[in-house]
Order: C-alpha cells, then sequence, then structure tokens
C-alpha cells in the first residue's frame, strides 16, 4: 500500500495545502502516518506525525512548510514498525545536498543491502527500507546525475519501489521497472502533480497526463517536466491486488478504469456461481462495485445488508482482548429488515484470513437471513505477498491450507465461491504476464528465497 505524491506548484504560498489536498485523496492508501516535506530557500522543511492526514496538519502547520517543490506520503506499513521513526518522507542531508523521499512498496533484499551499508560505516535511524533507498541516493548523487543515479539503484534494489523524492530543487518520481506499484502524472492550472493514482490529481482540479511506465522517471525542475526511460524492461508485473482492492474505484491505472473492473469482476462472477438467492449485498465498502455487477448480471436484486461506520479506520485496535469481539461490530451492522427470512449473497472483494468474514456471516445469520451465500470477486489467496501487502505468512492465509469445501464450512455459510483465475484476468483486461499474480498463484516474479521464482 502506501500513497506517495510529487507537486510543483507556481506559487509557492499554495504548494502544501495542494500536497495536503492530493495525500487526502490517498489517505485510504495508509492511514497510520503521513508527512510533507517542502523546499525552499536551499532546504527542505518536513513535517510529519503519526495517524490521519486531518490529526498530523491544520492550516499553522501549512502555511509553515512553503515552498514550489513539494512530496508527501501516507504509510501503510511492511517492512519497519509503526512508529513515527518510520514517517515518510525520510529526510536525508548529505554532501550531495537535502533529499526527501516517499516509498511504496517492499524491498525483499533490505536486510543484506541494509547489512552491507552499515558494514560500510552507515548509520541508520529507522527500519524502514525506506532508508536503505535514501542512503543509496545520497551515495550515488555524489557521483552520479538523476538519471545515472537512478539506473545504479535499480541495479541494487529487489522487490516493489514506486518512489517520490525532493532532491534539492527537483521533484522526482521512479517506478520499477515490473511496475509493481502505480504512479501517474497529472497537470494543474498551478503547475504539476505526481501521485499514486489519478483520483489524487482530480481532487485539485487537474488532468492525467499519463501514467508513469515501469522503469520510467519524471523529472520537475524549473518549472518543465520530463519522462526520461531508466531502464528497459521486456516484461511487468503490475499488482492485480490494485484492482480488486487497494486504489479508489473512481481511479484510472495504467489506462484501465478500477471501477469498470471490479464492476465486471461481478458480473463474471455471477456468470460463473449464480445461485438462487433474494437479494445481493456488499461488504462494505470495498465489495461494492463487485456486487453491482453480480447483482446486474444474475439479475437479483441489490439491497444493503450491512452497513458501515464511517469513523472507524482501518487501524482500529480494541483496547483489551475481550473488546476485540465487538470490533466487527463496531465497523459494519446488520440491517435486520433487509436481510430477515431472505436469501443473501454476500459480495466481497477478497478473503485473507477468514476472520472477520466468518463473523459478518455470523451477524447476518444472527439478523434473521434464511440463508447466507458468500461470493469472493477474485481468486483464493493461496501465498504471501514480499511486495508491499501485509499478508506475509502462509499461516495467516485461510485459504493456504483448506480447499473451498473447507473454508465454507469455516465460514458457516451456506455457498462459497471465488471469481477464477481466468474471470479475474478478463475482468482487469490484462494478459496474465503483464500482472503480478503472487499472492494467487504461489509463483513470484522476482526472485524471492524459498519461493517458485519465474522470469
Amino acid at each position: 500500500m502506501c500513497g506517495v505524491v510529487g507537486v510543483y506548484c507556481n506559487d509557492e504560498n499554495i504548494t502544501s495545502k495542494i500536497t495536503y489536498y492530493t495525500l487526502f485523496a490517498l489517505q485510504h492508501r495508509g492511514q497510520e502516518s503521513a508527512g510533507i516535506a517542502t523546499f525552499q530557500n536551499n532546504m527542505i522543511h518536513l513535517h510529519k506525525g503519526m495517524g490521519l492526514l486531518s490529526e498530523i496538519f491544520n492550516q499553522e502547520i501549512l502555511n509553515r512548510i512553503n515552498g514550489n517543490y513539494a512530496v508527501g506520503h501516507v504509510r501503510y506499513s511492511t517492512t519497519g514498525e509503526s512508529k513515527i521513526e518510520n514517517a515518510q518522507p525520510l529526510l536525508v542531508k548529505s554532501k550531495a545536498g537535502m533529499i526527501a523521499v516517499g516509498h511504496n512498496g517492499n524491498l525483499v533484499n533490505y536486510w543484506d543491502l541494509r547489512t552491507r551499508l552499515e558494514n560500510e560505516g552507515r548509520v541508520f535511524l529507522t527500519d524502514s527500507d525506506t532508508e536503505v533507498i535514501a542512503q543509496l541516493l545520497s551515495n550515488y548523487l555524489l557521483k552520479y546525475d538523476i538519471q545515472e543515479t537512478l539506473a545504479k539503484l535499480n541495479e541494487e534494489l529487489v522487490g516493489s519501489y514506486t518512489l517520490t523524492m525532493l532532491i534539492n530543487d527537483k521533484v522526482v518520481g521512479f517506478r520499477d521497472p515490473l511496475g509493481f506499484k502505480p504512479l501517474c502524472v497529472g497537470e494543474v492550472d498551478f503547475g504539476y502533480v505526481i501521485a499514486s493514482e489519478s483520483c489524487a490529481i482530480d481532487a485539485v482540479g487537474g488532468r492525467l497526463i499519463r501514467d508513469v511506465k515501469p522503469g520510467e522517471a519524471v523529472v520537475i525542475e524549473n518549472g518543465d517536466i520530463e519522462f526520461i526511460k531508466i531502464v528497459k524492461s521486456s516484461r511487468k508485473a503490475l499488482c492485480v491486488f490494485e484492482y480488486i482492492y487497494f486504489a479508489r474505484p473512481d481511479s484510472i491505472i495504467d489506462g484501465k478504469s478500477v471501477y469498470e473492473a471490479r464492476h465486471n469482476m461481478g458480473r463474471i462472477l455471477a456468470k460463473e456461481s449464480y445461485v438462487d438467492a433474494d437479494i445481493v449485498s456488499s461488504i462494505p465498502d470495498s465489495g461494492i462495485t463487485a456486487s453491482i455487477g453480480f447483482s446486474q448480471e444474475s439479475g437479483i436484486p441489490y439491497l444493503e445488508a450491512l452497513i458501515k461506520n464511517r469513523y472507524v479506520g482501518r487501524t482500529f485496535i480494541m483496547p483489551e482482548q475481550k473488546l476485540r469481539e465487538f470490533s466487527v461490530k463496531l465497523k459494519v451492522n446488520a440491517v435486520r429488515k433487509n436481510v430477515e427470512g431472505k436469501r443473501v449473497v454476500l459480495v466481497d472483494d477478497s478473503i485473507v484470513r477468514g476472520t472477520t468474514s466468518r463473523k459478518i456471516v455470523e451477524m447476518v445469520r444472527k439478523a434473521g437471513a434464511k440463508e447466507v451465500h458468500f461470493r469472493v470477486g477474485s481468486p483464493p489467496i493461496i501465498a504471501p505477498c514480499y511486495f508491499g501487502i501485509d499478508m506475509s505468512t502462509r499461516e495467516e492465509l485461510i485459504a493456504s491450507s483448506r480447499n473451498v469445501e473447507e473454508i465454507r464450512k469455516v465460514l458457516n455459510a451456506n455457498s462459497l465461491a471465488y471469481l477464477s483465475l481466468d474471470g479475474l484476468l478478463k475482468a482487469v483486461g490484462f494478459k496474465k504476464k503483464d500482472l503480478c499474480l503472487a499472492c494467487l498463484t504461489s509463483l513470484y516474479p522476482v526472485e524471492v528465497p524459498g519461493e517458485n521464482c519465474y522470469s
């Protein structure tokens, strides 16, 4: 996850505000911490903190960090604990100048790189893989220009990395050669925006120019923008979970509408696994678009069986074990009038651990549903992700050691069906070779110790 932005404004007094608004549009990508760095008077000014943007920034703070160039970040942690030291952007001061880095992704070879740098005398202040990237950048920039620096950086890094960087008075965006995580560029009246998703460009009234291609950098300097090919790659590994779950449905990623992809998932799912029922309902929010597609294709009316509490974020934690049993009910609640005595189809985007799914099925049954059928808009997740999703071990994945019937019994659903892999590929409109499907197939696009890799 994580959301990154880079901003250039011809009016230095609005840059921090525009950066805030673009990050606000990406808040779904991370709620643990956030930060904004701006460049002014040969200095990078940084403010960051733990929590949501609205908890970290106010008008006074935004007025204090001015400048024409900025980068911003909202964090969802994978490598590195959730603590203020790991909040981004990370700032490095060196003989090459000042560098602020925001990173979306996860490095497979993080510990090897860190150990080597520590043996060379480098001191680390965080346990985030982003600091390894920042340290390498500061080292290469002493010897090379930006293009050569990014080429050298790419030779070192294994895994997923989409970056936005302030390198003194330049804003730079860079996407790894497999394009795991998205990055796009838009134009606005006051300048340019680089962002993880196009919805951030829409939020400030911008026009999407295009996606940053895998292995490509975008550099904004003196108000001018340039796209530079850094690495040639004969293949891609776009994260399919951007279309299944991560991205906002109003975003366009690599030329594909996320909304259309999820709607197609629901329609194809209905064709593959129709069930006679009275209503179709989503598990909010990420299952909504697929459930509408399921309803339209099946002819079964769409009706909300569950209502989400909009004030409970993804990072919500109950303070005591006995109270955690209430956590699902605090997030969603069943509408008894809509489900009582009815055969209900629940549509969700995916099942990871299965704990929440089981509790939701139980909740709908307690509200009086006669039958509960579970439909999933993606294939079973059978393998961990090493590229930026918090699915680190097979043991925590309900589908890694169980077949569909065994999972159905765990969920206590009347029936359970997943979207097929062929159905998913048809829905998103990409060829299999252009997507990272590792969590669904257990085949990885880069070398991961102990895992099967394809090239």
